[in-house]
């Protein structure tokens, strides 16, 4: 099972979900990749991430176009604006889906207030996904 998780900056949400899949079921093929990516993981999904003893520390962003020419069983995107550009692949791709969220990395506030939202949304993630994985198995 090859699955592409799809967002704009590749820094937070898609990286979150890639994890938590992994977390799921090690055998399954997960990429992330952004349709404009950031220059690093956003240090904050990093660290919400570890606190539930997920390491992504390791991952870096990397864009669609390195994706475009392979086949997928599920591309997903995480963000409205990735749903929107989502470019058309060269290879097959079994299902397109879309599992919105927030963008964490827009959140405004104390720093507890931020890490409050990058909580919140990696917990949705977690939610989200969970479901997604238990419906491949069904």
């Amino acid at each position: 099972m090859r699955i592409l998780i799809l967002c704009t900056g590749n820094s937070c949400r898609s990286q979150m979900a890639k994890a938590f899949l992994k977390s799921f079921d090690p055998n399954l093929e997960v990429y992330a990749a952004g349709t404009r990516p950031s220059d690093r993981i956003h240090p904050k999904a990093i660290q919400v991430m570890k606190e539930l003893g997920i390491d992504i520390s390791t991952h870096h962003p990397k864009s669609v176009e390195l994706f475009l020419n392979q086949a997928f069983d599920y591309v997903i995107t995480v963000c409205d604006q990735a749903k929107e550009t989502c470019p058309v692949f060269a290879g097959e791709v079994g299902k397109y889906m879309h599992i919105g969220f927030e963008d964490p990395a827009e959140a405004t506030g104390t720093a507890e207030e931020i890490l409050t939202v990058f909580r919140k949304v990696r917990d949705d993630i977690q939610k989200q996904f969970m479901l997604f994985y238990k419906n491949l198995k069904s």
